[in-house]
């Protein structure tokens, strides 16, 4: 079981939690350029997301210049 719970590798920062991180990484999202093809809301219906790790993707994905599908 370990060894399933090790940290998953992405780009995206601690701080939006480890569940967070892993439930993207196994939906396929491990760049911040696979963001740009979704939409906040589609990542929001992923059971282990939640706002607050929308508000850091988004704040990420802007200082990138970067966007949601549907913000940008």
């Amino acid at each position: 079981m370990a060894a399933e719970e090790s940290e998953v590798e992405t780009e995206f920062p601690h701080r939006i939690g480890r569940t967070a991180k892993r439930v993207l990484a196994l939906e396929g999202y491990t760049k911040y350029e696979h963001l740009t093809k979704t939409t906040a809301k589609d990542l929001l219906k992923i059971h282990g997301m939640g706002k607050k790790g929308i508000t850091i993707l988004r704040e990420e994905l802007s200082a990138r210049g970067l966007a949601f599908a549907d913000e940008s």
